[in-house]
């Protein structure tokens, strides 16, 4: 698959484009004892798999959060924060949006934020220990189209040896289209939500203000992830490659 260069600022493929693939594919029924969710950066566990992990809890099988990076270089150049403050403050989000999803074990591994790439044996050495046994483990899709989350899923999937997986798109929402020939659709599975679970994964996400709202009103301040991009992870059912 070539490489993916896409711009967060333009629109992207529409959610009403997408609705009629997802609606159609296999509802996905996996069976989980536990699940370690692994995110490159804080609030993709959420966008990815904020229902799932409300559905999860809710029936109190345990939810493990691995946060990659803090997100530190979510706006560079702000004026307004330096990337320990935007670390801090990322950490802050995540914490408050796993406790809406019902989760209290979050690990922080602190890896630099856009170089997974460059520490990807470190990374699958740092998540080993936090892979037991029973797991199934929640890994970006392998072909998302962001370096750090397509290192993260080649690391993640490296340690689990052998446990389950399971991908969930990101950006893929973003840049592919229903028609995508480098995209085995085959695998892909629906995960409905109940209105409650759906609910508690928007207020979760609402938890990274950081992220969804202008940090200040300079243009390096800027919203990272805005209406357009918030409305195909909100608005769609969950999709994992399984």
């Amino acid at each position: 698959m070539a490489a993916r260069h896409f711009d967060p600022a333009e629109p992207g493929t529409p959610t009403v484009t997408w609705q009629p693939l997802v609606a159609g594919l296999p509802v996905a029924e996996p069976e989980i004892d536990a699940l370690v969710l692994v995110a490159p950066h804080p609030d993709d566990e959420v966008l990815g798999l904020g229902a799932l992990t409300a559905a999860l809890t809710g029936r109190g099988v345990p939810v493990t959060i691995i946060a990659v990076t803090d997100g530190d270089a979510s706006h560079p150049g702000s004026p307004t924060h330096t990337p320990a403050a935007l670390a801090e403050l990322r950490r802050r989000e995540s914490a408050a949006a796993a406790a809406v999803l019902g989760v209290t074990d979050i690990v922080h591994l602190g890896l630099p934020d856009g170089a997974v790439t460059d520490h990807e044996d470190r990374l699958t050495e740092l998540l080993a220990p936090h892979l037991p046994a029973g797991a199934t483990v929640a890994v970006p899709f392998h072909a998302d189209g962001h370096p750090d989350h397509e290192a993260t899923a080649r690391a993640a999937a490296a340690a689990a040896r052998g446990l389950p997986l399971l991908e969930y798109p990101i950006w893929l929402w973003h840049w592919s289209h229903p028609g995508d020939p480098d995209i085995d659709w085959t695998r892909a599975r629906r995960l409905p939500a109940t209105p409650g679970q759906a609910e508690r994964k928007r207020r979760a996400v609402a938890a990274f203000a950081s992220q969804i709202a202008p940090l200040s009103a300079h243009p390096a301040d800027r919203a990272v992830l805005p209406a357009h991009i918030l409305a195909r992870l909100l608005d769609l059912d969950e999709v994992v490659f399984v």
